[in-house]
């Protein structure tokens, strides 16, 4: 079932990102208590993530990239065993060994996590065509971030999928920094979407940070897609709000720019419009932000209790 077969209830939505918000700042505070490794953060961008994932079907199939976390969180991953992961521990998804730059989960549909840019986009191809080969309806959907687009696999790519007619639906989180350099000293167009016109292939720009219009644009692209067997390229203009990787002190950001940004919260004001509209009381907005918190002081406890990995374990799910 398709969202465009039945209606999301945005609260939904909203749960979804306040716990994805609760699960990144409860790694950096693991970070800067020294208890968790550093990571990439997606602050900022979680109305892109719930977005686009509520639009999939159980059938879909996911590759992203480093700030994976709030694809796996709304596809329904488990947040202790996501915090076990990143802690190294074996009750993680990938028995501690991918850290939260690698993680994958068949039973989710996430084919992979790539912390080498752009490295998602080079499978994906390969990913659609080994479903159409194999009469699989689902489609696949690749995230990749602006910093992505100005490699060369972006456009290697595209131009499979246009050449071999494969079922992608690209998702370009547009956050404004690739890294420490942002997008205007390193692409030559504003728009990510604009790249995909010369190969043919359907693309379109939405408010990254209105998880509503969001769902809209990934539930049209997505039926696009799945009835045409055909690539299409939707990117999320959004902003990545903390830095490129914890701890960083975003010296190098335009405070004014960060600051305007910020006072457009994709929570903020997904919430704020519930409460406009009467769909949810200021009483209910924080039960549910407390219910989130709960929820991740479980996980916490819940990864901090799993075990490292035997030994034993080493020479296990290795090639050679």
């Amino acid at each position: 079932m398709t969202p465009a077969q039945h209606a999301i209830d945005p609260r939904h939505l909203l749960e979804q990102m306040l716990l994805i918000r609760a699960y990144e700042e409860a790694i950096v505070a693991g970070s800067e208590a020294g208890k968790v490794p550093g990571t990439c953060t997606s602050v900022g961008q979680e109305a892109a993530a719930v977005g686009v994932v509520n639009a999939l079907t159980a059938d879909d199939l996911i590759l992203t990239n480093h700030r994976s976390a709030g694809h796996l969180l709304a596809r329904g991953a488990n947040p202790g065993r996501l915090l076990a992961e990143v802690m190294g521990r074996s009750d993680g998804y990938c028995g501690g060994r991918s850290g939260s730059l690698h993680i994958s989960a068949k039973e989710l549909g996430v084919v992979l996590t790539s912390t080498i840019v752009g490295a998602e986009l080079s499978l994906a191809p390969g990913v659609a065509l080994s479903q159409t080969m194999l009469g699989r309806q689902g489609i696949v959907v690749c995230f990749f971030g602006d910093g992505a687009a100005c490699e060369g696999s972006f456009h290697e790519s595209l131009n499979l999928a246009a050449l071999w007619n494969l079922p992608i639906l690209y998702v370009c989180e547009n956050n404004h920094w690739q890294a420490f350099v942002h997008r205007r000293e390193a692409m030559s167009r504003e728009h990510v979407s604009a790249f995909a016109q010369p190969y043919g292939i359907p693309s379109s720009t939405v408010d990254g940070n209105d998880v509503s219009a969001v769902l809209i644009a990934a539930t049209a692209a997505a039926a696009q897609v799945r009835a045409s067997r055909r690539p299409y390229l939707l990117e999320t203009w959004t902003y990545r709000t903390r830095g490129h990787f914890e701890p960083d002190d975003q010296a190098y950001v335009d405070q004014a720019e960060r600051e305007a940004w910020l006072a457009r919260d994709p929570i903020a004001m997904c919430r704020d419009r519930l409460v406009a509209a009467g769909s949810l009381s200021e009483a209910a907005a924080a039960a549910l932000a407390a219910k989130v918190a709960d929820r991740i002081a479980s996980a916490l406890a819940f990864a901090e209790a799993s075990p490292y990995p035997a030994p034993s374990a080493l020479t296990e799910n290795v090639y050679a």
